[in-house]
């Protein structure tokens, strides 16, 4: 009786827009004072503590201000220079360039929203004036946008590595093949469905000549990746070669980096983080009861006499995670549902690192899922365009990046072919 008053009163808060740290908040602390057996503030106190410190939150700070650093600056035209030189002479080669310019800042970045930002706002009057829809415009730039959550470095990957003990390296390595073929999957529709002709033919001076302005942006997600693959870079040491790379690029080799700008980019992130410890000590104190009641294990239990083999348990997460991210943000789909997600699968023989490949991919579906997208809010600010309208734009889009989360799901050797 109790679990259903606290399932109900949270799902309540949740319904009435209340913030996800809040009900995380009041959820912990009834399960702490009704629920959980010898509880008391002390252990409360303990569980917070062990959640946040820990090395493995260092590396996000940093990526976020990386990804601002660049964000702001003249990484992302450059990519997108780069991108246009060579996509000339394609049909649709400047919706294709877009989806390849997203694909590589989101290496960089680390980030849905940022990647949308920076690119969507060059991109899109460019595609307007090249002569595609508003809507098609509008849908590939928020899908492609997705693709900062995917390809590695990905802040939501190191929360679910966090909150389930999984290594977020092989996450990181696990997200590249996804990655790769959910961006051929943008760039042949882009090709199919562009009403658009080639735009000349492909220069390679001209090509050459855009890479010798652009190369240093597109070093660093080679430098990252090798680093990581390699085995000569933490997943921390990644995120200082990240920020410090950013620093030279932006405030030395293009010099359009000052002191002011910097100062309030480091204000961001310090309070994008620290909304964001919050919401981990609290997910990790929720995480600890669970587990120490058994719930993990009463949950697969009870759902293992629906469940009987992979494909229906692929099926049931891709289902269940589809409808939370229309509902929920990114980070807090993931600090709550992993725990009791991961356990279930586990009992069906997939990876944890396959799950959270598999999560991610549905989670970045949710960024662009009414009502709580946020690609499409940051749509809404960044080109000036109406809710209903970007939606519109972007539902085709959903559709088709089902087609590579379901190859992921039950092909899974696309996660593991770059895995150690």
């Amino acid at each position: 009786m109790t679990g259903a008053a606290i399932t109900f009163g949270s799902l309540l808060l949740l319904i009435l827009r209340q913030p996800v740290v809040l009900v995380l908040a009041v959820a912990v602390a009834a399960i702490h004072q009704f629920v959980a057996r010898n509880s008391s503030a002390e252990f409360l106190i303990q569980d917070f503590w062990f959640t946040i410190d820990r090395d493995v939150l260092l590396p996000i700070p940093m990526f976020i201000l990386a990804g601002n650093i660049m964000s702001r600056g003249e990484i992302a035209q450059r990519l997108i220079d780069i991108m246009v030189e060579l996509t000339g002479g394609i049909r649709g080669g400047l919706a294709v360039a877009a989806v390849l310019a997203c694909a590589a800042f989101a290496a960089i970045s680390g980030s849905s929203i940022v990647t949308l930002a920076a690119i969507g706002s060059i991109m899109y009057p460019a595609l307007l004036k090249e002569g595609y829809s508003k809507q098609f415009s509008l849908g590939l730039l928020c899908s492609a946008g997705t693709l900062g959550i995917l390809i590695p470095p990905s802040i939501p990957m190191m929360l679910y590595g966090i909150i389930t003990d999984t290594s977020i390296i092989k996450l990181f390595m696990g997200g590249i093949g996804p990655g790769l073929l959910l961006t051929v999957v943008l760039a042949l529709y882009c090709v199919k469905a562009s009403p658009v002709a080639a735009r000349g033919r492909f220069s390679p001076r001209g090509f050459l000549r855009a890479l010798g302005r652009g190369g240093p942006a597109l070093l660093l997600p080679i430098i990252l990746l090798g680093g990581i693959y390699s085995g000569h870079f933490t997943t921390t040491e990644a995120a200082v070669v990240s920020l410090i790379y950013a620093l030279l690029v932006e405030g030395l080799y293009y010099r359009d980096l000052t002191w002011p700008v910097l100062l309030g980019m480091i204000g961001e992130t310090v309070k994008l983080f620290g909304t964001l410890l919050p919401l981990l000590a609290l997910a990790g104190s929720f995480n600890t009861i669970l587990d120490y009641e058994g719930i993990p294990k009463l949950m697969v239990e009870w759902l293992s006499q629906w469940i009987h083999s992979p494909l229906t348990a692929g099926l049931t997460l891709n289902v269940i995670l589809l409808i939370a991210g229309c509902f929920m943000d990114v980070g807090s789909a993931i600090l709550i549902l992993s725990p009791l997600l991961l356990p279930l699968m586990k009992a069906q023989g997939f990876d944890p690192v396959h799950v959270g490949v598999i999560t991610t991919m549905n989670l970045e579906i949710g960024y662009i899922t009414p009502p709580v997208g946020l690609n499409l809010f940051v749509a809404m600010a960044v080109f000036k365009e109406s809710f209903g309208t970007i939606v519109r734009g972007a539902w085709p889009f959903v559709v088709l990046m089902i087609i590579p989360l379901l190859i992921v799901t039950y092909y899974p050797a696309i996660v593991f072919l770059f895995v150690k």
